[in-house]
């Protein structure tokens, strides 16, 4: 079987998050994998940890590529990124998921198109998801 190379990799710099959201690498992880599923990707495993005295990175492997976020809880910043293979799982599903989650005031974002020869650089539209029981 032949695989596509194709691929989206959405990076998102989100400011003006509560810190408290920031700074819980076990509540993080928990939205992280939310957002996995809601983009339909395959988690393999999870790595979380807490920084002191402030700060988390959650990484999580996806069979499709992986979805990360580092954390700044002192100036309100995190980095999000999501990349996927294929054409089925969508990474701005994820993103939206924790944009919802994060409520940040401000985003900026991009959206490379990977796999297809030269990087396209796409502006996406973020827009926060319909979360059920948040």
């Amino acid at each position: 079987m032949e695989y596509s190379t194709f691929g989206r990799h959405v990076a998102v710099d989100t400011w003006g998050v509560q810190f408290d959201l920031l700074n819980d690498a076990e509540f993080l992880k928990k939205e992280m994998i939310e957002a996995a599923e809601a983009c339909g990707a395959t988690v393999l495993s999870v790595q979380a940890k807490q920084f002191s005295p402030q700060g988390a990175t959650v990484l999580v492997l996806l069979s499709e590529s992986h979805l990360s976020i580092h954390t700044y809880p002192e100036r309100g910043f995190a980095a999000l990124d999501c990349y996927t293979c294929g054409e089925t799982v969508d990474p701005q599903v994820a993103i939206d998921y924790l944009v919802s989650v994060l409520k940040p005031e401000k985003t900026y974002a991009k959206k490379l198109v990977r796999g297809t020869g030269e990087l396209q650089v796409v502006e996406p539209e973020i827009k926060a998801a319909q979360l059920v029981n948040k």
